[in-house]
């Protein structure tokens, strides 16, 4: 059974969640390889393994919306004196 690219996200959304509420260390990794014609696997390893089967046809841009900007930090303020 195929999945969507809405339930890719909300796995990968729900995972990162969890590994940031965590108080320890956490690891997740995300592994595209094309499959059959017009299939790709996306493997989520995140202590468990999530396997996803998505049509290639499906637009993706449909699916995702727009990154939102995460708030950059530029680092200068441990460098002060420095060039």
């Amino acid at each position: 059974m195929a999945s969507t690219h809405e339930a890719v996200l909300a796995r990968i959304e729900e995972l990162y969640r969890m590994l940031f509420a965590h108080s320890g260390y956490g690891e997740m990794e995300i592994e595209i390889r094309f499959l059959r014609k017009h299939e790709k696997e996306v493997l989520i390893k995140c202590g468990k393994q999530y396997r996803f089967i998505v049509p290639c046809d499906t637009p993706a841009a449909d699916a995702v919306r727009p990154p939102e900007r995460i708030k950059e930090t530029s680092g200068e303020a441990g460098h002060a004196g420095r060039p």
